[in-house]
């Protein structure tokens, strides 16, 4: 307990001092999880998505380019196929451009087969079938907008000159991906009044082994037509999404790693600073009996602690930027869930352990170290 008193009035002796050492540390460290964050997630996406029985499969030219109709009955067709899923992309806004989100349509006959691990509801998807303006719901978008189940909203075209009017006959689960919303495709062709054009075909197949024979069976079926395909697994479709970003993450972690060692030099600086004003106490703490491992100690847990505590506020204060930043931000495309992981602020509190314990290291062990009497002639 007398250390603990001792390390806690020693770190309020230059109360403005500690307090800038621990902000400088917090902001470092903000940035590091921050940074750290994105290829974490962006990676825990495609790990999610990696063991999935679904594949896309889309025009070889790109999404921009639709496929024909027909080719929902080929691809049924093909041998290991379980359900296949029509999708046509809307684009749709709430109420202006600011409020934009996922809004997909699709077929609804087999949408509980396509997507199991959604969590659709038995009496949602039942409704989904029956209702021509049904629409179910990402549980991230519904609380963006404070909707609710049996509510009739209005999506306002942006790449279609309509206006759709779909009423939420459910909610997806967080398994899905959270801002989405689906709704009929047969109304989506009703209101655009051209019938029989496709994004992009999500087929699932039977097991994990059949995937790349049925990759290879629908582009070989469709190859040297007018609309060819590129046929891609889930992982491989989201995997195309994020080298969108690659650069960028790539960019954050080095980014990171600079702002934690200049960070780190300047923690370094300070603590020196502080270690040599304090020699002569030093040398009087040893003088009176105390140990230089004791002493040696208590300096590292000063530093240690300060270090921990601007890791803590760092890593609260990238949780707080995230969760303030991504709410209905889906401009970010896939990586509008990052948040902060159990991982990351593991990470982040350990560089900040060691942050504290560099710092300190060299300048403690030189002033425990030193000579009793040259210390004691020193004045402080």
């Amino acid at each position: 307990m007398k250390w603990f008193v001792l390390i806690l009035k020693n770190l309020r002796r230059s109360q403005r001092r500690s307090i800038l050492t621990v902000l400088s540390i917090t902001v470092s460290l903000f940035i590091f999880c921050a940074l750290a964050s994105v290829p974490v997630v962006a990676n825990q996406i495609l790990a999610d998505s990696a063991s999935s029985l679904r594949v896309a499969c889309h025009h070889k030219a790109g999404l921009a380019y639709a496929l024909p109709q027909a080719y929902k009955r080929a691809i049924a067709g093909t041998p290991h196929v379980v359900a296949v899923e029509p999708e046509s992309w809307f684009g749709g806004v709430y109420h202006d451009v600011k409020d934009q989100f996922p809004n997909l349509a699709v077929d609804p006959e087999q949408i509980e087969l396509m997507w199991p691990d959604w969590g659709m509801s038995k009496e949602a998807v039942e409704q989904f079938k029956e209702l021509r303006t049904a629409c179910l719901v990402g549980p991230a978008t519904m609380k963006r907008f404070k909707w609710h189940v049996g509510q009739q909203i209005m999506l306002r075209g942006t790449i279609y000159q309509f206006n759709l009017s779909l009423n939420i006959v459910g909610v997806l689960s967080s398994k899905a991906p959270p801002s989405f919303l689906l709704f009929r495709r047969d109304y989506l062709e009703q209101a655009a009044r051209e019938p029989g054009f496709v994004d992009n075909y999500w087929v699932r197949v039977d097991q994990s082994s059949s995937v790349p024979r049925v990759i290879k069976a629908l582009d070989a079926r469709f190859a040297n037509s007018s609309a060819e395909t590129l046929t891609e697994s889930e992982a491989a479709f989201y995997g195309s999404f994020l080298n969108n970003y690659r650069l960028f993450f790539q960019v954050a972690e080095v980014l990171g790693l600079i702002v934690v060692l200049t960070i780190g030099l300047v923690a370094a600086n300070t603590a020196a600073m502080s270690i040599r004003e304090r020699r002569t106490e030093i040398a009087v703490m040893r003088a009176l009996g105390f140990q230089s491992r004791a002493i040696l100690l208590m300096i590292m847990a000063e530093s240690v602690s300060m270090a921990l505590m601007g890791g803590a506020l760092g890593c609260g204060a990238a949780y707080l930027t995230f969760k303030l930043f991504t709410i209905g931000n889906n401009a970010l495309g896939p990586l509008s869930n990052i948040h902060v992981s159990p991982q990351i602020v593991g990470e982040t509190m350990l560089i900040a352990g060691l942050l504290g314990i560099v710092s300190a290291l060299v300048p403690a062990y030189a002033a425990v170290q030193k000579n009793i009497v040259d210390a004691l002639r020193l004045v402080s």
